[in-house]
């Protein structure tokens, strides 16, 4: 299965990365999944992890780590925005 990542923000400073084309491994199938897969690489790579405060979209709607992750999806990670 592949999937483009999209990386917004602080993430994408603190990653060095804005984006990225992964074929996801056996046992990754959610969005959850995913976060904990990313966060395994170590280093600034945690802070995708578990409990970090992290928003995520997949193809441009707001989901939950529950949410299963297809083929071809568009996943984007981002911190919360505030405005003003």
């Amino acid at each position: 299965m592949s999937i483009k990542v999209l990386y917004f923000a602080s993430l994408r400073e603190t990653l060095g990365y804005s984006h990225e084309t992964l074929t996801l491994p056996a046992g990754v199938a959610t969005l959850g999944d995913l976060r904990s897969h990313l966060a395994r690489r170590g280093g600034v790579w945690e802070s995708l992890g578990e409990g970090r405060n992290v928003r995520a979209a997949i193809n441009q709607e707001m989901v939950g780590a529950e949410v299963a992750v297809a083929d071809r999806d568009e996943i984007a990670f981002f911190p919360p925005v505030t405005g003003g």
